[in-house]
This record gives structure tokens, C-alpha cells and sequence, in this order.
């Protein structure tokens, strides 16, 4: 996967075309994967021309493409609430498939980028001023998404180190990349060797979690810390 593009310099109006364009397109996204994610418990119909997914790669990778587009819009209307609903159908997709480590780690990398930097309203790793947050957090996220998210963040952190131990992983293609694109300036990339796989699950959502204690007043970090000595007594 490569990494976010750079969003666009304004927001998108509000009911102007374009908004609603991308609105359209990423429900339309969003509910073919979910339609892929249905036929992969079933038979294909003749003439049927979708297909479902055969493993989690492919879902990450389509997931992947929405990310990307909705960080390109630069529009917090658009991105809030479909970030969240996007990282709520990757909780259940991912338990659907064979472990995946790298497809799964790499896009909740980007999810953790996302969420934390629209809870500062500034980029995390530029500290620019997203579009939509020029007079302050008003546009981000409100109280209300701020829970679900970190209702999202301590099962999706739970959830991970399950799949991850629940069987044997399912190939995965290596990508080459360069270190800007597989990695954020300053952030080492996710370390999918065997050993680490489950200090990497320690990882997810590090930057979100920070970020809604700042934001909520309740730091999440002591909730939500995984025992490494638990975790990694699998490798034994």
C-alpha cells in the first residue's frame, strides 16, 4: 500500500456537486465490499458479476482506495463519518478471512494517521492545518464520534490479537516500496516478522489513542494496553 496522498488545499462545499460526487462514490465502494464480503460465503450465481473476496488482502486493498479518497478530499463532512463507518466493517471482515498481518497493519496504520490528525485538526506528521479546521476543531469530530471511535479502537486492538493467533496466515504478495511511501517521516514501518507480529498489535492506534485522551479527558493508554507477557506466550 502506498501512503496517504496529500489532501487538497480547500474542503469541499458543502451540497456542491463535487461533495456530493465523492459522497456517492464511497457508498457505492462501500456497499460492493460489502456485497463481496456476503459471496464469499456462497455460490456464484451465473451472470453474477461480482465476486467475493477470496482473502484479506483484497479487502484491505479496496478499503485502502476509499482511505485514500476520502484523505484526498480534505473534507471532514465526508471523512469523519466515513472513516468510522470504514474501520467498523474492517472489525468484522477481518475475522472473516485467514490472518493477513501486513494488508491488516498497514491500513489500520493509515486509519490511526487519520483519526488522530482529525482530532488535532493538523497532520500529524507535518503538523499543517487540515482543510476544514482553519478556525479551529469545530469541523472535526463531535462528542458523540469521539466514543464510538474509541469504541472502535479498544475492540479493533483486541480483536487483532485474536485473528492474529487464531490460525495459519494466508500469503501475502511483497510489495516494493519506497521508504517514503511504505512508512510516514520519522515512524518506522510495521514489523511483520514472525516474533513481532504481536508487539506490533500493541501499536495499533497508538497515535488515535493519545489524541481522544487529550480530546475527552480520559486517557485510554492504561485501558488499553495489551500484556506483551501474555500476548507473546504464544511464540513460546
Amino acid at each position: 500500500m502506498a501512503g496517504l496522498p496529500h489532501p487538497r488545499g480547500h474542503s469541499l462545499r458543502p451540497g456542491s456537486s463535487k461533495e456530493d460526487m465523492v459522497r456517492r462514490y464511497v457508498e457505492d465502494r462501500l456497499l460492493l465490499i460489502s456485497r463481496r464480503h456476503v459471496k464469499k460465503f456462497g455460490n456464484p450465481s451465473p451472470g453474477d458479476e461480482v465476486t467475493g473476496f477470496k482473502s484479506f488482502g483484497e479487502v484491505a486493498k479496496e478499503l485502502d482506495g476509499l482511505v485514500n479518497i476520502l484523505w484526498k478530499s480534505g473534507t471532514p463532512c465526508l471523512q469523519v463519518p466515513f472513516l468510522l463507518k470504514l474501520a467498523s466493517d474492517f472489525t468484522q471482515y477481518v475475522r472473516s478471512f485467514p490472518p493477513s498481518p501486513r494488508a491488516t497493519f498497514e491500513l489500520l496504520r493509515k486509519l490511526d494517521h487519520c483519526f488522530a490528525s482529525l482530532l488535532r485538526g493538523q497532520d500529524m506528521d507535518t503538523n499543517e492545518t487540515l482543510p476544514g479546521f482553519e478556525n479551529g476543531l469545530r469541523s472535526g469530530m463531535t462528542t458523540t464520534d469521539m466514543v464510538r471511535c474509541r469504541s472502535l479502537v479498544e475492540q479493533t486492538r483486541v480483536l487483532i490479537v485474536d485473528v492474529l493467533s487464531s490460525g495459519e496466515e494466508e500469503e501475502e504478495e511483497e510489495e516494493e516500496e519506497d521508504d517514503d511511501e511504505s512508512a510516514t517521516e520519522g515512524d518506522a514501518p510495521w514489523d511483520i516478522d514472525e516474533e513481532r507480529l504481536h508487539m506490533d498489535a500493541a501499536r495499533i492506534y497508538e497515535n488515535t489513542i493519545v489524541q481522544l485522551g487529550e480530546r475527552l479527558g480520559d486517557p485510554l493508554g492504561n485501558d488499553n494496553k495489551i500484556d506483551s507477557s501474555v500476548v507473546c506466550s504464544t511464540n513460546d
